[in-house]
């Protein structure tokens, strides 16, 4: 028995330092792509071409999907709110509830997690397929920096891309909310005056400045996850279900402390 419990603990104690190691591991490397991409964007390093296509690719295969997710939200959100507001006499404030809503968390955090599904796995898959064939190796031997090569036009598509992938959100999910409101009885007027009323140029902007965020996360992650594969097949899979757990993780975390720094206070103007 005393063998036995010896051995567990072992076990334990090995599994909790692997976890331990990993994670300063990854914190390490994160950190590491993070600020040499940012370092040879500001030395103007930046491959044009390969910056339009990651920008083409993450903005066509994401924008069905972020449409659908924003709209139906925004009709979910709307349809709570319509139907308790106008019980209590005071459905003329549901069009600046939901617009607010969706323009500070609802599009930002719903594109963040749409496009981390989307475009951070199959940003993960790629460079783990070039890393575990050795594609990478072969770059460094020819010279190019595969930070250079992989991490910045990623970055720089997912930072670029995000905001506009979110605006077009907030768009669509204000829409969702006006025409479910309006079937249940809140005037058009009234939506569209409280959400005139309420939402300011300060909220929309602030929301788009924390996709800038979430895109970084999405980009880095990605190419760190993908760089970090060994094994195979199997382990690109792997690294490309961490890559999308992960940025999940730092989009929610992140937001709650954006949101705390941006809305915390007294709005601008408010």
């Amino acid at each position: 028995m005393s063998d036995a419990s010896d051995s567990a603990v072992n076990a334990s104690g090995r599994m909790l330092y692997k976890h331990f190691t990993d994670f300063f591991g990854f914190i390490g490397e994160f950190t590491s792509i993070g600020y040499a991409s940012i370092r040879r964007i500001i030395a103007g390093e930046i491959s044009v071409p390969d910056t339009i296509n990651q920008m083409a690719l993450i903005g066509a295969n994401s924008l069905p999907i972020v449409f659908v997710t924003t709209a139906f939200s925004g009709a979910v959100l709307s349809l709570y709110t319509s139907q308790t507001m106008v019980q209590w006499g005071v459905g003329n404030l549901v069009g600046g509830g939901v617009s607010l809503s969706v323009a500070r968390e609802l599009a930002p955090v719903l594109t963040g997690i749409v496009v981390a599904a989307r475009a951070g796995s199959a940003i993960a898959a790629e460079v783990g397929t070039m890393k575990v064939t050795e594609q990478i190796d072969a770059l460094r031997s020819l010279g190019t920096s595969p930070i250079q090569y992989l991490a910045v036009p990623r970055l720089l598509a997912l930072v670029i891309m995000l905001p506009i992938l979110t605006m077009l959100g907030d768009v669509v999910g204000s829409f969702g909310g006006y025409v479910v409101a309006s079937s249940c009885g809140v005037p058009s007027a009234a939506y569209l005056n409280s959400a005139q009323l309420w939402l300011t140029p300060y909220d929309v902007v602030m929301g788009l400045v924390k996709t800038v965020f979430f895109g970084a996360f999405i980009a880095i992650v990605g190419v760190q996850q993908g760089m970090a594969a060994t094994g195979g097949a199997a382990g690109v899979g792997r690294r490309t279900m961490n890559a999308v757990v992960i940025s999940m993780i730092l989009i929610y975390v992140s937001n709650y402390f954006l949101a705390s720094i941006m809305f915390g206070a007294k709005r601008p103007g408010f």
